[in-house]
């Protein structure tokens, strides 16, 4: 009996042939990292830098780039499931290299626009360079990609709402939250002078309620042990990379803040914030949140814990539960977009937050974070390169949450390895033969599934054609050509299904057929379907 000991070292012995392309009886670190890396694994994960430092080592020892053997590669697929995964194209996205090449043509077709202008209401950030774009991606399992000026750093401004309710949930609860913030679309702009029929603040993804939010979290500490929790928060997002606080524009949003501090004084006035709340210090609180800068390459890390239930998939803390989780994705549905929100529900279907300074947090639960910074918006202030190239990642994949209710879709699924997903469309065209399914049938071959292909049981379109009874969808395929004999593994022809199921016209056009093959005709087409 064979083990599974031994089944694992036949698996490594496998891959490691696969990639010792030279048959050289090693591998060279430097092309194994770039393995790894073409998977999405990069240098900077925390969850390989053992492994790096023993490359090191090496390095240090030989003064060349290190090679690693048969023995030490199982060993290293031993000890990191990581890696096996990824080797194995057994992560989230197996066939990450095409999914980013497809991305990133989406991004460079989105980098054509121009259209909308950079934020002039606070200054400093009119002064941004409006051609920066970037977009990064993080998979729940930390397969990480990123285009354009990923490393530039800018201020979060309003996608730092979600964090802010996220702690306040932590601390206080769902039910003390909402007791000072609702959670319903305001329908209005995002700074409007407005609350709902209770006095409170429609949501946490506009400026009052955001404001609530920042009143609510760490209250018995001073303003400085407030930010610094916020900050350490946003650190761990991002898979414990530093993020800064930009004071130019902290200063320079606290100077034109007079709309900010009308709303507070209206909620004052309503008794909605909890008692003996200091409004300035709120205030500033809010404002500093807003300027604590990062780039796509580390938030969409933070993007990925929200899409991960709260859990970082780069160093596997869990920073939120998945009850906030789930409660921050409901509201940024249905609120996070300005007054674009619902459309962007509509079109785009997926939880997302933007920001003034051209920022825009989307998140696929269960799949991916995206962080994208383009710092020209349109009218409603949402990111307009942001918003194109959601529109155009919901148009290629299957990301819409509710892509799953239009049937067999045509959009690229990359959850799946390109193997199994033509395994699911040869299973889906031999049902939709046997059910005489001819719109189907069309739409199958037109994606390029090739009406010859067999089951694992051999059984092909036309033996379950045969089978069923389905005499245009037996015309069709003999018209497309298809092989009129192939054998199942009983030994079983079309031609034998359908005498044995006696269904006689069948049998006789397929008698044709073959006669006709025979006998060297071409057109079998025109004499079939004249029949």
């Amino acid at each position: 009996m064979i083990s599974t000991t031994q089944i694992d070292n036949h698996a490594a012995d496998s891959l490691f042939r696969i990639l010792d392309h030279g048959k050289k009886k090693s591998i060279e670190s430097d092309k194994f990292l770039d393995k790894l890396a073409r998977t999405g694994i990069l240098s900077d994960d925390p969850r390989i830098q053992e492994l790096l430092n023993i490359f090191r080592v090496k390095e240090q020892e030989k003064r060349k780039s290190p090679t690693i053997s048969s023995s030490e590669f199982n060993e290293i697929l031993k000890q990191n499931a990581l890696i096996k995964k990824s080797l194995t194209e057994n992560l989230v996205i197996p066939d990450f290299e095409f999914f980013c090449k497809e991305v990133e043509d989406i991004f460079q077709e989105t980098l054509k626009n121009t259209d909308g202008k950079v934020a002039d209401y606070i200054p400093q950030l009119a002064r941004v360079n409006p051609d920066h774009f970037a977009v990064s991606i993080c998979t729940v399992d930390g397969q990480r990609f990123s285009f354009g000026d990923s490393k530039v750093n800018f201020c979060l401004q309003s996608s730092c709402k979600p964090i802010n309710y996220c702690l306040a949930l932590e601390e206080l609860g769902e039910y003390k939250v909402h007791c000072h913030v609702g959670r319903e679309p305001s329908g209005q702009s995002f700074n409007e002078l407005a609350l709902n029929s209770k006095g409170l603040p429609h949501n946490p993804m506009i400026n009052a309620g955001a404001m609530m939010s920042c009143s609510l979290i760490d209250r018995e500490n001073n303003t400085a042990d407030r930010f610094d929790k916020v900050s350490k928060t946003w650190q761990a997002l991002c898979g414990d990379k530093p993020v800064s606080f930009n004071n130019a524009v902290y200063l320079s949003e606290r100077q034109t803040a007079d709309r900010n501090f009308a709303l507070a004084y209206f909620m004052r006035e309503k008794n909605a914030f909890p008692e003996k709340t200091n409004l300035t210090e709120t205030l500033e609180f809010y404002f500093q949140c807003c300027s604590i800068e990062s780039c796509t390459n580390d938030l969409s890390v933070a993007a990925a814990t929200l899409a991960n239930a709260g859990t970082n998939p780069l160093t596997g803390k869990g920073i939120f539960k998945s009850s906030t989780v789930q409660n921050c994705l409901s509201l940024m549905l249905s609120c996070g977009m300005y007054d674009f929100s619902g459309e962007f529900a509509f079109k785009i279907g997926l939880p997302a937050k933007s920001g003034v300074s051209g920022a825009l947090m989307l998140v696929i639960p269960n799949l991916m974070g995206i962080s994208i910074w383009s710092p020209r918006l349109d009218q409603v202030g949402n990111t307009v390169r942001g918003v194109e190239f959601c529109k155009r990642l919901v148009e290629r994949f299957s990301f819409h949450q509710y892509d799953s209710l239009t049937g067999h879709c045509k959009k690229i699924n990359p959850r799946r390895k390109q193997n199994e997903l033509m395994a699911s469309k040869v299973m889906e065209l031999i049902r939709a033969a046997s059910f005489g399914d001819m719109d189907e049938i069309y739409r199958l071959q037109a994606e390029g599934v090739s009406p010859n292909t067999a089951d694992y049981d051999g059984r092909t379109p036309l033996h379950l054609a045969a089978c069923e009874n389905q005499v245009e969808v037996v015309k069709h395929l003999i018209g497309n050509g298809v092989h009129l004999s192939p054998k199942d593994r009983w030994g079983n022809t079309p031609l034998n299904d359908a005498t044995r199921f006696k269904n006689k016209e069948i049998k006789a056009m397929l008698e044709q057929a073959i006669k006709i093959k025979r006998n060297g005709k071409a057109n079998v087409l025109a004499a079939v379907a004249n029949n």
